[in-house]
């Protein structure tokens, strides 16, 4: 039991089941909790048992449909993209404010529904609840663009909101990763179809009473539960939705990729990665082992920007791959609901399956210090043991495949050239971590790894007025600050002459 739970939750076996579960998942269309269409249904796990808990409504393209018409209803008709910036912002603060003041209860159900242990989960719906305060104040503050040519013309930068944005999220941090989108997407003005995974549908539907209770007008916001495949295929292709924001795989990046294509949608995607993590001889190594180990078994392993690879020069190579496999076995696996846990449950049987494989697999490709299987005492439910495989070559899948899981390769170089070559050798480019005392070192490698962020002697601590995304199979485009402005806005430019007109004269003769 913890403190975050009423006296009521139960315990199935060492599970935790939350007091008040809905009776089933349903879609959120034009302000009204609703059933699929054709009453399709989807089985939804819980982590530690991996039985059933719930049916959530399997959306399909009819489902699509009628959220895609409700948010067109309220962007064109509705009073939402004509209120002022400081009206939005205000709604937009009330949002923060109620997500703050349910930090438990999210907390709960996200660590219920996803295997997230329930500080760490805690942490995301306070970060959920900051995205929202952020952007409410961005868009108050927010300039725009004006040009002059002295005595001849005036040149200014018009936003407007576009429409529809479709936003599909992932099932690892979903509320938090949720707000990240919906906050942009609706603080500029459009109205927006969610689409969140269909691993963990939970938490999303509490987005409902939030926005209501906020009082965001009806329509503005429209949620369909369902598979990527159904419902997630249905929002790409509709052509009433001009933006689509996508969080996930990358294969998965490049179907959206293509069915967007012939509507010629905008597109924001933040998908996988395989990032470095470069320690040098000279760097702080007390400092970089708990970064590093924080950086790749924190939220389960489950995080994109994972330091999954770290790269370790080899003068302190074999005193780092010690305290590493040691401090590895030192974390806390757990029950979710447990607050003394650091690495909860992964988030399904399928994802478990997967990591697994990498695992058995690892054993093949590297030498293991720690880890390897299952944890002690936890013979049922998708546990994985904080897992470190040394001395793995560049060419192994464990170094190249993303497994997001607590799963990592620590690999030696020589030299800082080889050190770039085994931090760029790989498809994925989104984050890398580079530890070093070196400050001319530590500018030149930071700007010349392929990463679309770089951490310097520190873990993923995030600056939202700071642009995320990657490059090369990590994505497409960034959000974060004003990227995320200009992504869910138009930018159309107005030119005003103020003197004589300089027109050519065509025909006058």
């Amino acid at each position: 039991m913890t403190s975050h739970t009423s006296d009521a939750t139960t315990h199935v076996g060492n599970g935790h089941r939350p007091d008040g579960l809905p009776d089933r998942i349903r879609h959120y269309v034009d302000g009204a909790f609703v059933d699929s269409v054709g009453g399709e249904t989807f089985d939804v796990l819980d982590p530690v048992s991996n039985e059933t808990y719930v049916q959530a409504a399997a959306g399909q393209q009819a489902d699509i449909d009628a959220a895609v018409a409700a948010a067109r209803r309220a962007f064109t008709d509705g009073p939402w993209p004509k209120m002022l910036p400081r009206e939005r912002s205000r709604v937009l603060h009330k949002i923060a404010d109620l997500v703050e003041s349910r930090d438990a209860r999210l907390a709960e159900l996200e660590s219920f529904d996803s295997g997230l242990p329930i500080t760490q989960a805690l942490g995301q719906a306070r970060r959920a609840a900051e995205n929202f305060r952020f952007f409410a104040d961005l868009i108050v503050a927010q300039a725009d663009d004006t040009y002059k040519v002295p005595g001849r013309q005036i040149n200014y930068v018009n936003r407007k909101p576009i429409g529809v944005a479709g936003l599909i999220t992932p099932w690892n941090t979903p509320f938090m990763l949720e707000s990240w989108k919906l906050a942009p997407a609706i603080a500029t003005g459009n109205t927006v179809v969610l689409k969140p995974a269909e691993f963990t549908p939970l938490s999303a539907s509490l987005w409902a009473g939030i926005f209501e209770e906020a009082g965001l007008p009806q329509g503005v916001f429209n949620l369909v539960n369902g598979l990527g495949e159904e419902a997630g295929d249905a929002l790409v292709k509709h052509p009433d939705v001009p933006l689509i924001s996508f969080t996930g795989e990358s294969s998965t990046g490049q179907l959206i990729f293509g069915n967007a294509a012939p509507h010629l949608k905008g597109l924001s995607m933040e998908l996988g990665g395989k990032s470095p993590a470069v320690v040098f001889a000279d760097a702080d190594l007390d400092a970089a082992v708990d970064a590093t180990i924080f950086g790749v078994f924190s939220l389960n392993g489950e995080r994109c920007t994972a330091g999954s690879r770290i790269l370790v020069e080899r003068a302190v190579y074999d005193e780092f791959v010690e305290r590493y496999a040691a401090q590895a076995k030192r974390v806390r696996v757990g029950y979710p609901h447990d607050e003394a846990t650091e690495v909860g449950a992964l988030v399904h049987p399928e994802h478990f399956e997967k990591v697994m494989s990498y695992v058995e697999l690892g054993k093949s490709e590297g030498r293991l210090v720690a880890g390897g299987g299952r944890p002690e005492g936890f013979e049922t439910g998708n546990f994985v043991a904080p897992t470190v495989f040394a001395d793995v070559k560049p060419d192994a899948r464990i170094f190249q495949e993303e497994i997001f899981g607590p799963v990592v390769a620590i690999t030696p170089f020589d030299t800082e050239e080889e050190a770039l070559e085994l931090a760029n050798g790989v498809k994925y480019g989104l984050a890398a971590y580079v530890w070093t005392n070196d400050l001319k070192r530590a500018h030149n490698f930071s700007q010349a790894v392929e990463a679309g962020m770089v951490w310097l002697n520190s873990n993923n601590v995030r600056d939202l007025r700071t642009p995320f995304g990657g490059v090369k199979a990590s994505g497409l485009g960034h959000e974060g600050g004003y990227r995320s402005i200009d992504f869910y806005t138009d930018q159309q430019a107005v030119h005003i002459t103020l003197g004589k007109v300089h027109n050519p004269t065509f025909g006058k003769h």
